[in-house]
């Protein structure tokens, strides 16, 4: 489901967060490492970003996404990359929160494994009941309609009142009118 989701919106950060945390779980790290940049690469230096607005209660935030990418870097045994990334993480953590970053760094220098963050479980997309109704087609045009003209010969295609004038061209003929 993941894999459609970011086929369909393949900026949809908070997907490949969690496509991410899946392939934690399945241990194909390489693919959980690649799914964390993708994740940071498009928040596109943002320090969060909130997905209520689409119907998913949850914000997404970049040093969430480092700290899933340090551990994705422990399971490689990556340890140097995954302090660096945990000392990235601390950057983009609000002022004063600190403290899961710092027992983070301390698991990392001793090669402990970290456990990813992830989005709640139980919490879905669940898109507005307004924006599911306009999902329904609406036909604006109404039917197409042929429209024969009564003049003989009449080729002209386009807005009548834009028709070039011709003298006596209006008038229909005798078996037109029977």
């Amino acid at each position: 489901a993941f894999n459609k989701t970011v086929t369909k919106d393949n900026s949809l950060a908070v997907g490949f967060f969690q496509r991410g945390f899946v392939h934690l779980q399945l241990k194909m790290y390489e693919e959980a490492l690649s799914d964390y940049h993708m994740a940071f690469t498009h928040l596109r230096k943002n320090p969060f970003i909130d997905y209520k607005q689409l119907g998913l209660r949850y914000v997404l935030n970049a040093w969430e996404v480092l700290y899933s990418t340090a551990a994705a870097q422990c399971r490689l045994g990556q340890w140097q990359e995954a302090k660096a990334t945990l000392e990235k993480a601390v950057v983009w953590r609000p002022e004063g929160r600190t403290a899961v970053l710092d027992q983070a760094l301390e698991q990392v220098q001793e090669h402990m494994f970290l456990e990813p963050m992830q989005v709640p479980p139980g919490e879905f997309f669940r898109p507005r009941k307004k924006e599911i109704e306009e999902l329904d087609s609406k036909d604006f045009l109404g039917k197409p309609k042929v429209i024969s003209s009564i003049i003989p010969n009449d080729e002209y295609i386009g807005f009548e009142p834009l028709r070039p004038q011709k003298q006596g061209f209006y008038e229909p003929s005798a078996d037109a009118l029977r």
